[in-house]
């Protein structure tokens, strides 16, 4: 930042400061929550709410991490509340504006089952429903500042952003005492803060979704709050909060070299200098009551860079704790195996249900994808992509504990004749929907531009309702700012589903995911693999002939029989149509994922005719295998590995 923009910064600091404190009494927002209803005067209700008012008003009593949960009465009756006071304040501040918060919300609210406000140094809720431990984002408020902001915007938004992850990996991972903390870097300062009550993973969870409305919000803004039922974020370019000695920043240090990848006898298996790290991340930032960094053994060799592998912290799950789950990782428990290592369900001891990836010990290629998903997916957050729940590095195990997902994966249904008939055209429908919006939201919705790399059927999990998820990171690459492609000299990825331009020149883009997008809509509709389609069509990929068939008027001839009965035949021409649009061999024919949203949600849309695809990266096969045998069919087994080349990532 401009040396004489941080003068009148810091010139200003003091004044606002000061004009924060005596407005600090006064409600920012409120909300009576009328979709709960209303009670009846003289009702139990209003009885156990006006006796839950009062012990907050007078009779609870002081303690040192400003977080206060009560009930008064029984269900369906009961009044449940919650009072939060932000973890910088003394105890005299914080029941000072609890009493204030009770009192003015109970006359704003008169008859309102629930109802929330917020200060600026407290919030407080009450309602006749559950919310002990519970996580939820909505009401929410949003308060931008007036001013924009004075120094580079691109700069001042990665600065911010990587103070806020930091933060929030420091917020969530304290205990049940307190969720809090509090930073800055370069005159930008910023608080973060959860109800104590939250899990560690929804804390972050909740975090991660209010910081995700900051460029549609407050983009540009010096400053800016969100305050929600269970937790809150601030960030301002003056100090607005309490300093303690933590919150000074730490002296520069040189930026960390990236790990390097294991020796491999594969000369050929550098990547150049293609990484995932993060610019502008920083240190955690520790506070006395908001916990601290999780504590992990990096004793293995292979950690060659700790501060870059520490900068990127998840939720840690100790050891003993899966071994328990895993029934020590037995086989009985074991739900498949891919280049990382094997993935095993667990149970957790309150009965949830988790997938263990265990990163083999002779592995090569899994070691940068663990620390890939680790520095990444746990920065995402959306119903679409796979939840991330934490991590192990205990007795050097490497772990990834994620959601279970008790539908296993897509080719698990699609690719099995058996069992494909239980995916009827609108389930599929609905499929290729829940993909696309995780791609945009990878692409462009979430603070960071994720390129997948290897996107394709057995990476997208099914949940209970056989919803879609995105999984496997390992692969991905974060792209900074502007930047819209990048080149690699290793390329990685599935066989089938590799765009032309990456797979020949290693040059990949958001088009090269929306290339691998275009390959699995047609595999959804037809149920047919195309990285072994040319085993029954004479070489021809299942691009190229489901581009034949519909040029010809006969695209209806490509669907899986199963889904005939089922299905629109518009709607199938139509993703049949985006299909081949997404996999043109120009990767600026490719529409972008927003505009293929657009093209799935609309019905009178005209799309363009796409042009012919120019070829499979696959194998050819003599055209005296194009009904293969048994025996042949052994020979010519599905190859599921993920990268074109076999040596360590």
């Amino acid at each position: 930042m401009d040396s004489a923009w941080k003068f009148v910064i810091s010139s200003l600091t003091s004044f606002t400061f000061l004009l924060t404190l005596s407005v600090a009494q006064d409600a920012l927002y409120h909300t009576c929550v009328e979709s709960n209803g209303n009670f009846s005067k003289n009702s139990t209700y209003e009885s156990n709410l006006n006796s839950l008012i009062s012990t907050f008003s007078s009779n609870i009593t002081a303690n040192d991490f400003g977080f206060y949960n009560i009930s008064s009465g029984q269900s369906p009756d009961a009044a449940n509340g919650i009072a939060l006071c932000r973890g910088d304040v003394n105890s005299d501040t914080c029941l000072g504006c609890i009493h204030n918060a009770t009192t003015e919300l109970r006359n704003r609210c008169p008859n309102q089952t629930e109802a929330i406000i917020w200060y600026d140094l407290c919030m407080f809720r009450y309602t006749n429903r559950s919310i002990f431990g519970v996580m939820e984002i909505e009401p929410f408020h949003h308060l931008p500042s007036l001013n924009d902001v004075v120094w580079d915007t691109e700069t001042f938004n990665q600065t911010m952003n990587a103070l806020l992850d930091s933060l929030i990996v420091n917020a969530s991972s304290g205990n049940s005492l307190g969720k809090f903390a509090t930073g800055n870097v370069e005159s930008i300062y910023a608080l973060v803060h959860c109800t104590p009550d939250l899990t560690t993973i929804d804390c972050s969870s909740c975090l991660s979704q209010y910081v995700d409305v900051i460029p549609a919000r407050c983009d540009r803004k010096q400053g800016c709050r969100v305050n929600g039922p269970s937790c809150n974020f601030r960030f301002e370019t003056y100090s607005f909060y309490t300093i303690t000695p933590a919150d000074v920043p730490p002296p520069p240090t040189a930026t960390p070299t990236p790990a390097s990848p294991p020796p491999s006898s594969n000369p050929t298996s550098t990547e150049g200098n293609e990484h995932n790290s993060i610019s502008g991340d920083v240190q955690l930032l520790e506070r006395g009551g908001g916990g601290g960094k999780v504590g992990y053994d990096y004793s293995e060799e292979n950690f060659q860079d700790e501060n870059e592998a520490r900068s990127h912290e998840l939720p840690s799950i100790q050891l003993d704790i899966l071994l328990a789950a895993t029934n020590h990782f037995g086989g009985e428990n074991k739900l498949g195996e891919g280049g990382f290592g094997p993935v095993y369900k667990g149970t957790l001891p309150d009965g949830k249900e988790i997938a263990v990836k265990r990163l083999s010990r002779t592995s090569g290629q899994g070691l940068l994808e663990f620390k890939n998903e680790v520095t990444l997916i746990a920065r995402l957050q959306h119903r679409n992509l796979v939840r991330l729940l934490g991590c192990c590095l205990e007795n050097n195990e490497k772990l990834l504990v994620y959601e279970y997902m008790p539908n296993k994966s897509l080719d698990v249904f699609l690719f099995d004749s058996n069992i494909s008939l239980q995916l009827d055209w609108p389930k599929r429908l609905t499929i290729i929907n829940g993909i696309a919006r995780g791609i945009l939201y990878l692409h462009e919705d979430s603070r960071l531009r994720i390129i997948h790399r290897d996107l394709k059927a057995s990476n997208v999990l099914l949940d209970a309702e056989m919803n879609p998820k995105i999984s496997d990171f390992g692969m991905a690459r974060i792209f900074g700012g502007k930047q819209s492609e990048a080149n690699t000299n290793r390329v990685v990825g599935t066989y089938g589903y590799m765009a032309p331009e990456y797979a020949m020149e290693g040059l990949f883009s958001v088009k090269s995911d929306v290339f691998s997008f275009g390959v699995l809509l047609l595999e959804i509709i037809s149920a047919k693999k195309n990285n072994r389609f040319y085993l029954w069509e004479r070489g021809e990929s299942l691009l190229t002939f489901a581009w034949k068939l519909w040029s010809q008027g006969q695209g209806m001839e490509l669907i899986d029989e199963h889904i005939v009965e089922s299905c629109v035949a518009t709607e199938v021409l139509k993703c049949i149509h985006i299909g081949l649009l997404c996999v043109q061999e120009d990767p600026a024919d490719r529409p972008s994922m927003s505009q293929v949203i657009v093209m799935l949600a609309s019905e009178t849309i005209t799309l363009p005719r796409p042009s012919e695809p120019a070829f499979s990266v696959g194998r050819f096969v003599p055209e005296q295998s194009q009904q293969p045998s048994t025996s042949d069919k052994l020979v010519f087994s599905n190859n599921e590995v993920t990268m074109s080349n076999v040596f360590p990532r």
